[in-house]
């Protein structure tokens, strides 16, 4: 979907980050793992896995004893938990204090939301202990939750909306978001993505093949799969009138968004690549811009054969030989893939870079596949005075695509 016509007229920044995320809860352990070249993914407690024919993934540690203190926290999720730890995060930094009113909305994404705590219930059920099985544990069964879990507790009274589709899912969000934003449906919206580990997804990825015996390795040689995490992020969107109009700084400017769907397969992306590239296309659209301004991409990345395949194809397409110098960064090769929170997650990472002037790398050995044709960063930070504006890219199961282009901030750009 294209923007309205009037979207030069209302610009849309972020002015707030949240993230948990394997390396831990808030965005600054984020940052630090991400620019160590160190994975975080590794053998994991959640749930028994000793039946399973993998055994590793990325765990979010147990929550700082402050969020214990928190309304109500002892009856969320964790998905819930992670989303609102997020939340409450973005929200100190973009300075909103109180509650938001009619003023703000909530555009989120998760693909398995309370599974993990239904999942409990059911082995209660099946097994069940001295006491009966608690009811509680269904309270964020729907996918909602995490949603609603962040509206509650931050007042916000505008909408508030849940995407589920799959590994886009939270790019998606975030496309919204923008979208009603320059509609001018809302002033500030809270966006972004949130799931958790659990025994099914974990189960049906495994059935799949789909899963490395060895923490993931994007797009290289000896790529054998993915590696599945847990967390969430949260993105602060805001109109570039009413942020600067109460004293806020941004962090970065939203430029544009672009979604397809590829409508081939139940869970491989059309190998073609043809469709992603469409979501990056009318992402560039979108800004109103050319390919060759695009100073670096922060890919998908799953390290799936075919996934890796699929999006250095669509990557061709879009940027033709230019592509072939264009750096590109795999953030799930530090902490998983955080399936609905995936986008939202490497949008953050992407704002980092972007403020930061840095790259970051993906870890592990092993060269790049030179069928792929990509500059991936490797081994360590890559430190770059030019990074201006950025792709961030999902591909999901079902071939949903979705492409953001953000732009880092400067003073100058607030006329």
């Amino acid at each position: 979907m294209l923007s309205s016509p009037n979207r030069r007229q209302r610009r849309v920044v972020v002015t707030g980050i949240g993230a948990v995320t394997p390396a831990g809860w808030g965005v600054e352990p984020f940052i630090q793992a991400i620019l160590s070249g160190r994975t975080t993914i590794a053998g994991f407690s959640r749930f028994d896995h000793a039946a399973q024919r993998t055994h590793i993934a990325g765990q979010v540690p147990s929550e700082p004893a402050a969020l214990q203190r928190v309304r109500g926290w002892h009856h969320l999720s964790n998905t819930d938990r992670f989303a609102l730890a997020s939340a409450l995060e973005a929200s100190q930094q973009a300075g909103l204090t109180g509650p938001l009113d009619d003023v703000s909305g909530v555009f989120f994404a998760s693909s398995t939301g309370g599974l993990f705590e239904t999942e409990r219930f059911v082995h209660a059920l099946i097994d069940p202990p001295d006491a009966p099985a608690p009811r509680g544990l269904l309270a964020s069964y729907s996918l909602s939750s995490p949603a609603e879990a962040i509206a509650r507790h931050l007042g916000v009274c505008g909408a508030v909306e849940t995407v589920s589709s799959a590994c886009a899912a939270s790019a998606l969000a975030i496309e919204q978001a923008l979208r009603a934003i320059r509609r001018g449906e809302v002033e500030v919206a809270f966006t972004g993505g949130a799931d958790c580990l659990c025994v099914t997804t974990y189960s049906g990825f495994n059935s799949l093949r789909a899963v490395d015996e060895q923490p993931c390795r994007p797009f290289r040689a000896d790529r054998a799969g993915l590696s599945l995490g847990e967390g969430a992020a949260v993105l602060v969107l805001e109109a570039l009138e009413h942020a600067l109009a109460r004293g806020a700084t941004p962090l970065a400017e939203v430029l544009g968004a672009g979604s397809s769907c590829d409508a081939s397969h139940m869970t491989a992306p059309h190998p073609d690549g043809v469709w992603a590239a469409e979501a990056m296309r009318r992402a560039l659209a979108d800004a109103g811009l050319e390919s060759t301004a695009i100073d670096f991409l922060n890919a998908h990345g799953t390290a799936t054969p075919l996934n890796d395949v699929a999006e250095a194809a669509a990557i061709r397409l879009v940027f033709g030989d230019y592509g072939r110098a264009l750096p590109v960064e795999a953030t799930k090769g530090v902490v998983g893939h955080l399936l609905g929170a995936a986008g939202a997650v490497e949008a953050v990472a992407t704002i980092v870079s972007l403020r930061a002037g840095v790259l970051h790398p993906t870890p592990a050995d092993g060269p790049v596949d030179d069928a792929l044709g990509l500059d991936v960063v490797l081994g360590r930070p890559r430190a770059s005075s030019a990074l201006d504006t950025a792709m961030s890219a999902n591909l999901g199961f079902g071939g949903a695509n979705a492409a953001l282009v953000l732009r880092r901030w400067s003073e100058e750009r607030a006329s």
